[in-house]
């Protein structure tokens, strides 16, 4: 009799999971077809039926993701991300090496520090360099771990110097190193940062030598690792080994280019002038038909800084067109921290044509992406 009962209790069991796998298909089918709150809705109940299934789980947490957009503040969309971290802290209970889940749960933080500032800030890079810590020990060959985690050191050092230099007087184009006290202040608190993150950077060379996201910013900390030298002669040669980096960028791109091989942002992201007009609007969270074109666009100033250091890229932002089309908010979604404000300020300016929906002017929400690209 006991045997039967333990032979019921597999068959049912078996027939439970079979159930949640095929649950599991239909979320995928209406994922892949941008139906997102159907697919949640399949893999809520897949999770529902089978509780231990790490990949009910772990397309639930992808399926919330999705949804969120970084640096909106509505609370809603801070529950997408809410709920999205939930899941996959569940995929890691049951899978502690699930690298799915800890790239997930790093970008979660990682973006989620973009919008904020002072302690708070800090505090959501330290969790996602926790994550890419454990990433990397998981996955010695990820390459992203090493050069998310490097930039993550730089986005700490970089406010800290800018303020600095501004204490003092000092543009960003001009020459270091910076004068005492202020460089040994930020030098006892910074200098070990900025050496792991060039180290990080480096492990990610390692794997891949074409790795271009990482030179640029290997680039930035060493030249930025200047202001912090004893001597204009120290300054100078931090300088030029990052003057460098560049044109090993600036080659390397080249090389891609002419192979055919697509640049593939990381963290960053990246004037020249894309805009978001082919990008479909959404009202309702539901993507409408029609694209949308800025009658007034404001070309953005390439920011010397980002131009010393070679720097270009994508800067993305999702924008909430108000009723009359003016820009009502701009949140950024990626780009190189360089960048952001240039492009942020142009985008602000922007002015379109009032979005109809069923012949009524509505609010509206499209993407924005600013190219910036170096011109020589």
């Amino acid at each position: 009799m006991r045997r039967c009962v333990v032979l019921f209790a597999l068959i049912s069991t078996a027939l439970v999971a079979q159930d949640a796998r095929e649950v599991i298909n239909q979320g995928v089918a209406a994922f892949k077809n941008s139906n997102y709150q159907q697919a949640i809705g399949f893999f809520q109940q897949a999770v529902s039926l089978d509780p231990n299934n790490v990949n009910a789980h772990l397309y639930l947490g992808t399926a919330y993701m999705s949804q969120w957009i970084p640096g909106a503040a509505a609370p809603e969309n801070a529950a997408k991300a809410h709920s999205a971290e939930i899941e996959f802290r569940r995929v890691l209970e049951l899978d502690a090496n699930n690298t799915t889940a800890l790239v997930s749960m790093a970008s979660l933080a990682y973006h989620e520090a973009g919008p904020l500032m002072g302690e708070e800030k800090i505090r959501k890079l330290d969790e996602a360099m926790d994550w890419y810590k454990r990433l990397a020990a998981i996955d010695p060959t990820n390459k992203e771990a090493p050069y998310s985690m490097g930039v993550i050191a730089w986005a700490k050092w970089y406010p800290a110097l800018m303020t600095a230099r501004a204490s003092v007087g000092m543009k960003p184009e001009d020459p270091g190193p910076l004068p005492e006290p202020v460089r040994g202040e930020l030098k006892v608190k910074y200098s070990s940062l900025i050496e792991e993150g060039i180290a990080n950077l480096d492990r990610a060379l390692a794997l891949d030598p074409r790795y271009d996201d990482a030179m640029a910013y290997v680039n930035l900390l060493i030249r930025e690792r200047g202001d912090l030298r004893d001597t204009r002669e120290e300054w100078a040669a931090d300088k030029a080994v990052a003057d460098a980096w560049v044109q090993k960028n600036l080659d390397t791109k080249r090389a891609k280019a002419q192979a055919g091989i697509a640049d593939t942002p990381g963290m960053r992201g990246g004037a020249g002038g894309g805009d978001g007009s082919r990008t479909p609007v959404r009202d309702g969270g539901i993507f409408q038909p029609q694209t949308v074109n800025p009658v007034t666009k404001v070309e953005p100033v390439y920011p010397p800084l980002a131009q010393q250091a070679r720097i270009q890229g994508t800067v993305r932002f999702t924008v909430r067109i108000a009723k009359d089309g003016s820009i009502q908010s701009v949140q950024l979604i990626s780009g190189h921290p360089l960048l952001v404000k240039a492009a942020q300020d142009a985008v602000k300016q922007y002015v379109y044509d009032p979005v109809l929906i069923n012949g009524e002017p509505r609010e509206a929400i499209t993407q924005v992406d600013i190219n910036f690209i170096l011109r020589n």
